[in-house]
């Protein structure tokens, strides 16, 4: 099985443009690398539409099983931008269904390191795909409090572009399967806060304050 990376968090939260990145940074590192795009934005872009509650199960399915068929071809590192556990929680958020979650978690396990975006990025508008900024809180308390109950830990990436892809690199160092292979981190001054915390309110306040000061 290939070492799995989930990218997990808000809308407009950087999800995409981090999975992009560092899946361009490794394979530039001799890594070989699948990148599974949002099942569910795919969805939404083709039926011009957001789903319906009864078609939330198949998203979630259909989704793990891409990332299954993206983890047959055997890639050293397989990074899921989402996974079903965020069809869980719009499932939750917008019709009160929470049925989702057990399989959404079970699928969790498979991950090596689930990564959630820090909501320190501007909101940005895409048309039927985001609600709005008044979103991204609750989605976030959401994911955090669903990892959190089924004791699956994540690590918390904030910056912008270069910055944001450094603290990435370098939770991936935690991963004893790929950690020797990652080669030097890029600028260390892009990289001098660590945050182990994992979501402690406390330290990301500082960290937060920390980077709108920069």
């Amino acid at each position: 099985m290939s070492t799995r990376i989930a990218l997990l968090g808000a809308e407009s939260s950087g999800k995409t443009a981090l999975s992009q990145a560092l899946a361009k940074a490794l394979a530039g590192r001799g890594l070989s690398v699948e990148l599974v795009p949002e099942l569910l934005r795919q969805w939404c872009l083709d039926a011009g539409r957001t789903p319906r509650p009864d078609e939330q199960d198949g998203i979630a399915r259909a989704h793990a099983d891409t990332i299954a068929a993206a983890d047959a071809r055997a890639p050293d590192l397989l990074l899921a931008d989402t996974t079903p556990l965020m069809v869980a929680v719009y499932s939750d958020l917008l019709f009160g269904d929470r049925a989702l979650y057990p399989f959404a978690l079970e699928h969790q396990r498979s991950y090596a390191l689930t990564l959630v975006m820090g909501l320190d990025l501007p909101w940005v508008a895409d048309g039927i795909l985001r609600d709005g900024p008044q979103v991204q809180a609750p989605v976030d308390a959401l994911v955090r409090a669903a990892l959190e109950r089924a004791g699956l830990p994540y690590q918390v990436v904030y910056g912008r572009g270069p910055a944001r892809l450094a603290r990435a690199e370098r939770a991936l160092r935690a991963l004893p399967a790929i950690a020797d292979r990652l080669g030097a981190l890029p600028d260390a001054r892009a990289t001098r806060w660590r945050c182990a915390c994992d979501g402690d309110a406390v330290c990301e306040h500082r960290l937060f304050r920390h980077l709108t000061e920069r």
